[in-house]
């Protein structure tokens, strides 16, 4: 791995003057890059052979700090011209050496106080009430003083703070203050377009935003949509910016309505590439629109100021991109209809079929029963009328064995055998058996009638 690959890629800056002869800045001064987005210029005097991406000790106020180097060559020059310089007597400071073990070590020990130095600080600012957030603290790279880099909506009156602060770390304190913009540059992120944040990853400077930029794009004012992740508006909306306002130099202004026989039409929305305008009649809705050319609006306009009437608007655009424009989203099943579940009350409900169970094949009444059943017929009276066939049945079949076993025994049909009739008389336990050993039915004994005594006075 080279001396370059050890540099953060974040504003990192790309030397595309490598492959050429320095001749106007030959290693005299060189770009140092320290935490966060701090860069300053440094002049060698000693000479030293520095690339990009080597560790350096440079001249502070008071002592040294450490930081890399992150560009050389004459494109430093043109670098000085963009950023603000720090000068010490008009001169620059000064690269002490290279960096040697010992620096770094005390570097990175100061560098591991930060996070809790941070917290402390933050709730000091609590306590005094203070309406300020302390973003992050950057430690010198000789740990004696300290940057503190806070946010704040109004001014800060910090004079108490920094007292306190003073006495708490026993450090030189010094108070930055920076933008939302430049926080969510030092904490970094993903943005809505599934990119790293343009803040952390190459924009130096900002430039303010303001909601015309997007009213020129004719992007809808939702502020959800065009804030950040900082809370302020995209950056972003100033990059496309320019393009669209060279396209509307020769518009007219949206303002002017277009008067007609039929009526005043107003403007609706715009195709600014395509310079196609879309105008519908007040009071008609946007439902009817009218596209019109931008040369078309224009003549339209001035027919209008010299007092001439026009007698309807009709569009003269191509049909290919008046197609074009309404092919988007369509309403195709119905899914933003009001009324869309009112329209289920009028179709049948279907239910669905059960599969025939062949276990209640057995259990169905006769056919002769079965069809003469009415339409109306619930299935509770079906199954009534399936247990009343089986208790008709069933009486059917008590009478017929009543009837054989009541048969004397002597009686003999001409057509039946002898012995016939004893298959249907049973023998009983209890049955007396008399001359001849036939047998023969117990008599039924006849009940006594109750017996009353009789009362003394009846005696």
């Amino acid at each position: 791995m080279g001396k370059e690959s050890r540099a953060c890629p974040k504003l990192q800056v790309h030397d595309w003057l490598s492959d050429v002869p320095n001749t106007f800045n030959r290693g005299e001064i060189v770009e140092v890059r320290f935490k966060n987005t701090r860069k300053d210029y440094y002049f060698n005097v000693h000479g030293i052979h520095l690339e990009i991406g080597d560790m350096v000790a440079v001249e502070a106020s008071p002592g040294h700090d450490i930081g890399m180097v992150s560009l050389t060559g004459d494109l430093v020059l043109k670098q000085i011209q963009r950023h603000k310089v720090t000068y010490i007597d008009g001169e620059l400071r000064k690269v002490y050496r290279v960096a040697k073990p010992v620096d770094i070590e005390k570097w990175e020990e100061a560098m591991s106080l930060e996070h809790q130095t941070m917290l402390k600080a933050r709730n000091i600012a609590e306590e005094l009430q203070l309406n300020m957030k302390i973003g992050d603290v950057e430690f010198q790279g000789d740990k004696t003083k300290a940057i503190f880099y806070y946010i704040a909506d109004e001014r800060v009156d910090f004079r108490q703070l920094i007292k306190v602060y003073a006495e708490t770390f026993r450090i030189r304190i010094e108070m930055k203050q920076i933008g939302a913009r430049q926080e969510a540059g030092r904490i970094g992120g993903i943005g809505p377009c599934g990119r790293e944040l343009c803040c952390s990853s190459w924009m130096t400077n900002f430039v303010s935003v303001t909601t015309n930029a997007a009213r020129y794009q004719e992007i809808s004012l939702n502020p959800q949509k065009l804030a950040g992740q900082c809370g302020k508006l995209k950056c972003c909306l100033n990059y496309e910016l320019d393009c669209y306002m060279d396209a509307q130099k020769d518009f007219p202004s949206t303002q002017i309505p277009l008067h007609t026989r039929k009526g005043k039409y107003l403007f609706q929305k715009a195709d600014i590439f395509n310079r196609v305008l879309w105008y519908a009649l007040d009071g008609s809705g946007p439902n009817r629109i009218v596209a019109l050319t931008v040369d078309k609006v224009k003549e339209i306009i001035k027919k209008n100021r010299n007092s001439e009437s026009v007698d309807e608007l009709i569009s003269d655009v191509d049909a290919s991109m008046v197609i074009s424009e309404s092919t988007g989203y369509q309403n195709v099943v119905g899914q933003d209809s009001l009324d869309r579940f009112d329209k289920l009350e009028d179709k049948p409900i279907r239910r669905k079929k059960k599969g025939r169970n062949p276990r209640n094949d057995k259990k169905q009444p006769p056919r002769n029963l079965k069809n003469n059943r009415g339409d109306n017929e619930t299935p509770h009276s079906i199954k009534q009328e399936n247990k009343n066939i089986k208790e008709e049945e069933r009486n059917h079949r008590n009478r017929s064995n009543i009837k054989n076993k009541q048969r004397p025994n002597d009686s003999k049909g001409p057509n039946k055998p002898e012995g016939m009739h004893k298959q249907h008389v049973k023998e009983t336990p209890n049955a007396t058996t008399k001359g001849g050993g036939e047998n023969k039915k117990r008599p039924i004994q006849k009940k006594k009638k109750n017996f009353r005594r009789p009362k003394k006075d009846d005696a």
